[in-house]
């Protein structure tokens, strides 16, 4: 009988890195289905049941407390609820998927440079142009939130569907707020970030739901997996 329900990244580089952390913690993890399957194992932990989902779903389902466990995003927490970050413990930080969510501008707006800059940008398209300014992300929340710590009222939301980062140069919107490891791809699109432009510095991490119900043996297993790879980690 499963106790607890652990998620894991779906597929691609994240998956492969959860798995290998937690098979470095000695929990290998299969997948007896194939990539097309949505349910694995810990290998010998009958009562451990693997979840295979998106990132995003797993932080949302983490917040709506359908998860124990999962690997996720700490930007993906913030951003799929409001208190989604009260919700949830980030009990182990993995050491992987590290980026960041910023505020990026044109690099022609020389004077722009802080946050309080864009403010004034801000203030000035809708007092000389007559409209907003538009910020293109997929980061909503986070986005409203941070603007509002500002004092930002005066823009518009587009969200955003495909490439952020190429928004600015097709007309769609002014600046962006988007994720980014390096910031190579914002250079190469003609964007700079703000000074103080960082909203939120983000790692995959093992995140604990505080909404999920647990038996006294599903907490045993939740505090030994914490265990078993804070110590996997604090070794290697």
């Amino acid at each position: 009988m499963n106790e607890l329900i652990l998620a894991l990244p779906s597929k691609g580089r994240l998956e492969e890195q959860a798995r290998q952390v937690f098979s470095e913690a000695g929990m290998r993890i299969n997948r007896p289905g194939g990539a097309r399957s949505y349910q694995g194992e810990v290998e010998g932990r009958p009562d451990v049941m693997v979840r295979f989902l998106s990132a995003g779903e797993i932080a949302r389902e983490l917040i709506r407390g359908n998860l124990h466990l999962g690997v996720t995003g700490a930007d993906l927490v913030h951003e799929a609820a409001e208190n989604g970050a009260d919700m949830v413990d980030f009990a182990v930080p993995l050491g992987f998927g590290r980026a960041d969510v910023v505020i990026a501008v044109p690099r022609a707006w020389i004077d722009v440079e802080r946050m309080n800059d864009l403010s004034d940008v801000a203030a000035d398209f809708s007092a000389r142009r007559n409209r907003w300014l538009r910020v293109a992300t997929k980061y909503v929340n986070l986005t409203r939130r941070h603007f509002f710590r500002h004092g930002i009222a005066e823009y518009r939301i587009v969200e955003s569907l495909g490439a952020t980062e190429a928004a600015p140069a097709s007309g769609a919107a002014d600046f962006i707020v988007d994720i980014t490891s390096t910031g190579a791809t914002l250079m190469a699109n003609g964007l700079k970030i703000l000074d103080d432009g960082v909203i939120l510095q983000s790692q995959a991490g093992l995140v604990v739901s505080r909404r999920a119900e647990f038996s006294p043996a599903a907490r045993r297993l939740a505090d030994s997996i914490v265990s078993a790879l804070q110590g996997s980690i604090s070794g290697s």
